[in-house]
């Protein structure tokens, strides 16, 4: 795909509100980024309201979703939901039963993107730029793991966003309390070495591969507190990079997009080596839009405003709206 940053490629902005029905924004549930997806959630659904449509906001807590759900007789639902229970493809399946038109991913796309082991593996057999990972079971062999991918490396759960579970382990004593970290959550615990370089993402939107962002935190790495609270990370946009590598980051964005089955809108994450070498992290599929996030700052530097991003991504329920009408 030619990297086009054309607003034409977002949708149809100019859609009667109306068209929309009444549409449920999913934020907040019980995942480890609930605090994220709330700050999301209502970012959203005070854009969605200052372009009239009827939205409201829905706590996707499972215990209480389905009543909500069937007594708000929605019309389509724009998910904001971080992590396992809502980025997995768990609530895009049960909104397909309930035929609710929903926007970004399918139940497919969403579980094999959130699965970083099972991306991976795709990406690896396309030939796409991927490191090294080894799955850990409770038995691991430290030295063993040492010897294959050297330090440091790169502790995670398999199945969590927003550097939730990651060590950074620099010493070999340091890697089992780092597996007992990342095995607190569900799913497999994964290790691949830990790249020291610069960050970059690239978001899609509809048909539109948004600019290359630099990422620069203040602290050691790209986590937690740095991605949501920290006022000390940079972010540049232009990138500063060369049009030839952002060329190659928009290819390989789209590519890995399409090969996991994506649709709607998502972010690919990049770390470059010191070598110059580019290798794709992840692919998120219900990325951040909070003040902090990075598809917004992607948006905005085609000029558009936050309020034309969230109608964008609402245009994906479209093509379900038509097909299940």
């Amino acid at each position: 795909m030619n990297y086009l940053q054309t607003i034409e490629g977002l949708g149809n902005l100019n859609r009667n509100p109306r068209e929309y029905g009444k549409v449920a924004v999913l934020m907040g549930g019980d995942s480890a980024e609930r605090e994220v997806s709330l700050m999301s959630g209502n970012a959203v659904l005070q854009a969605l309201l200052r372009k009239n449509v009827d939205a409201h906001a829905i706590d996707a807590r499972f215990a209480s979703l389905i009543p909500q759900l069937l007594a708000g007789k929605f019309d389509a639902a724009f998910i904001i939901l971080h992590g396992p229970g809502g980025e997995d493809g768990t609530i895009q399946g049960l909104l397909e039963i309930l035929r609710i038109p929903f926007t970004g991913c399918d139940v497919a796309s969403s579980s094999i993107a959130m699965n970083k082991v099972a991306s991976k593996r795709i990406w690896q057999a396309l030939g796409y730029p991927v490191l090294p990972c080894e799955i850990l079971e409770p038995d691991f062999n430290p030295k063993a793991l040492v010897e294959k991918l050297g330090l440091p490396i790169a502790i995670k759960p398999s199945n969590q966003g927003s550097t939730v579970g990651v060590s950074k382990v620099q010493h070999i004593d340091e890697l089992l309390p780092a597996y007992e970290k990342a095995s607190a959550f569900p799913g497999l615990v994964m290790a691949e070495p830990w790249i020291e370089g610069k960050e970059y993402t690239v978001g899609i939107v509809g048909q539109t591969i948004l600019p290359t962002i630099y990422i620069q935190p203040a602290e050691a790495y790209y986590d937690y507190h740095a991605k949501y609270h920290s006022d000390e990370t940079q972010y540049f946009v232009p990138s500063g990079l060369s049009t030839q590598h952002e060329q190659q980051l928009a290819n390989i964005s789209w590519q890995a997009y399409q090969a996991l089955g994506c649709s709607g809108w998502g972010r690919a994450d990049f770390i470059q080596d010191k070598a110059g070498n580019f290798w794709i992290l992840e692919m998120n599929t219900v990325p951040g839009m909070t003040d902090h996030s990075l598809v917004p700052m992607g948006v905005k530097a085609m000029g558009l405003t936050f309020d034309d991003l969230v109608l964008a991504i609402l245009e994906s329920i479209w093509s379900k709206k038509q097909a299940w009408s």
